[in-house]
């Protein structure tokens, strides 16, 4: 079941609150005979790539049983949640063994799909919870229930102490619906910050551009790329013409390679025009930010000819310090 993104919580009554996990979407399955599945929402079997969660599936959860939930990896060192880590158990190899170990993941289970042969799909979430809290009742650390809460204000304090964390936002789900799958019976409302970046190049043309490069100095003076923002709004555009110039110089490589981009869905390098890095934009970003760029795209809501570029925040590696 999906969520669709609206701009704030609903205030009615009837509606449960969670956090917003940045990992993997997943469903965990305890087949009858025994053995653990564990599936990605787009039905890929990633079992093999996450053996320690398979073994504390197959030693807690009875035949029979599916959850709903998020694979998430804890970094202690940045305090806060780490997505990478879950891509480079895909990408390990022979050293999948000395990943796991070193970057334990957790499954967050938020819902509870079937229990012991019997489908739940259309009992409702507030009845589906009651199994799932009863499931994972004393369980290992490594299957986490997902916190959940009826109070919008409790809710949005998470969005706001949670998110240094990692903690994407907040899902809001009715009590009394059932689960349907492909459906987007659900709404995430995403933690946002408006912070500043510098235009480094633009994707379509210079005098009609589609969407942005995003970049900042660090500390040596070199130009960073940090992320891309969305489809340009026509006021954007409009607030852009005749202020952006040809780079005299080229500094990142043209187009933009797939990895920099950071677009899994598709991943191919980015075509685009190299600017001269003297505009400053406004821009909406989550709090997925990882290694020096927002992973996901950016949302530009004005630009901001009053800044000067040196007064921007210098790149860095530390979410806490991006905007």
């Amino acid at each position: 079941m999906r969520a669709a993104t609206a701009p704030h919580l609903p205030e009615t009554r009837g509606w449960r609150h969670e956090p917003k996990w940045d990992g993997y979407r997943a469903t965990a399955w305890r087949l009858d005979n025994g053995r653990a599945v564990i599936y990605s929402r787009h039905l890929r079997d990633l079992t093999a790539y996450f053996p320690d969660v398979a073994a504390h599936l197959e030693a807690w959860l009875p035949p029979g049983t599916v959850l709903d939930g998020e694979l998430v990896s804890w970094n202690p060192q940045t305090g806060r949640t780490d997505f990478a880590a879950l891509g480079r158990r895909i990408t390990a190899g022979r050293g999948l063994g000395a990943e796991a170990a070193a970057n334990p993941v957790h499954l967050v289970a938020f819902d509870c799909l079937a229990e012991r042969g019997t489908v739940l799909l259309r009992r409702p979430l507030a009845e589906r919870r009651q199994h799932l809290e009863q499931l994972l009742a004393g369980a290992p650390a490594a299957l986490s229930l997902c916190a959940q809460t009826d109070d919008p204000d409790e809710a949005r304090a998470w969005m706001a102490d949670y998110a240094p964390a990692g903690i994407e936002g907040i899902v809001s789900k009715p009590a009394a619906s059932v689960y349907t799958p492909g459906r987007a019976g659900w709404v995430k409302v995403k933690t946002r910050a408006s912070v500043e970046a510098l235009i480094g190049g633009v994707t379509g043309r210079l005098d009609h551009p589609s969407s942005l490069l995003l970049a900042r100095y660090d500390a040596r003076g070199g130009l960073r790329y940090v992320g891309r923002t969305h489809q340009l709004p026509a006021a954007v555009r409009a607030e852009l013409d005749g202020l952006l110039l040809p780079a005299d110089r080229q500094v990142w490589p043209v187009p933009l390679p797939a990895r920099w981009a950071g677009d899994l869905t598709d991943p191919k390098p980015v075509p685009y025009v190299p600017v001269e890095p003297l505009v400053v934009v406004e821009v909406a970003a989550d709090v997925a930010y990882e290694h020096g760029r927002w992973r996901h795209r950016l949302r530009a809501l004005r630009v901001r000819p009053d800044l000067d570029p040196a007064v921007l925040p210098l790149w860095t590696l530390d979410a806490g310090s991006a905007a």
